[in-house]
């Protein structure tokens, strides 16, 4: 084989191991897309469909309202604000969103993950203990640190993961989030209070706990 020929195969199959490093299924913007062969029974592609570029305005990137607490006199002692595709619609296809949580004194953003993305917190007042479980594959090992104002902590992608204001007066934390609908699964809410419930028999099994504690905590999440 000349030496023409070897360069000239080396780059056909560079080209080939390019194309296939490129080859990939788009990451899901929503619970779930699925497949439909009628156009005229589909809902809405992965994500949002896109505004006609000469129609687009100033506005359609502008949200307002960041600045205003959110109200923790709930269960949880913790309100979340967030800023998603759903009310800034100029996020579509950034891969970015926003988030503002507000905690009352020993309020808690309960443990929970966001399926379709990391997360960066910012702490603007207050102190908090964060944390997050790593994988069954890793062990399920627990990384947490306390936050005081001005510190950031990183939540990976799918990580169950919680913060928790450990100060007698109010925090404030701001969120960035790499896509443009994160998507949020509180454990406690999913696993007691799906719809329907699930079936009681499994969750005692997999808790390890009396059917009628497991009913109960239905009772109470499924509220």
């Amino acid at each position: 084989m000349t030496k023409t020929s070897t360069l000239f195969l080396s780059a056909i199959v560079l080209a080939v191991a390019a194309h296939i490093a490129r080859a990939y299924d788009p990451s899901p913007l929503q619970d779930f897309c699925v497949a439909i062969d009628d156009p005229k029974d589909m809902l809405f592609v992965n994500g949002r469909f896109c505004k006609n570029p000469e129609l687009v305005k100033a506005e359609d990137f502008f949200f307002s309202g960041i600045n205003i607490p959110g109200n923790t006199d709930n269960a949880v002692g913790s309100n979340v604000t967030a800023v998603l595709v759903d009310n800034l619609p100029g996020l579509n296809t950034l891969g970015i969103s926003l988030a503002r949580i507000d905690y009352a004194p020993y309020g808690q953003n309960p443990p929970h993950t966001h399926p379709r993305a990391s997360e960066i917190l910012f702490v603007a007042e207050g102190t908090l203990y964060v944390g997050f479980v790593s994988s069954n594959q890793d062990g399920n090992r627990l990384f947490t640190k306390v936050l005081n104002k001005g510190d950031v902590f990183v939540f990976p992608i799918g990580m169950i993961h919680f913060q928790f204001n450990i100060g007698k007066t109010p925090a404030l934390a701001f969120a960035g989030l790499g896509s443009q609908n994160p998507g949020v699964i509180t454990i406690a809410n999913a696993v007691f209070g799906s719809d329907p419930p699930i079936n009681p028999d499994v969750l005692a099994k997999a808790f390890m706990l009396e059917k009628n504690v497991v009913e109960f905590l239905q009772k109470r999440f499924g509220a």
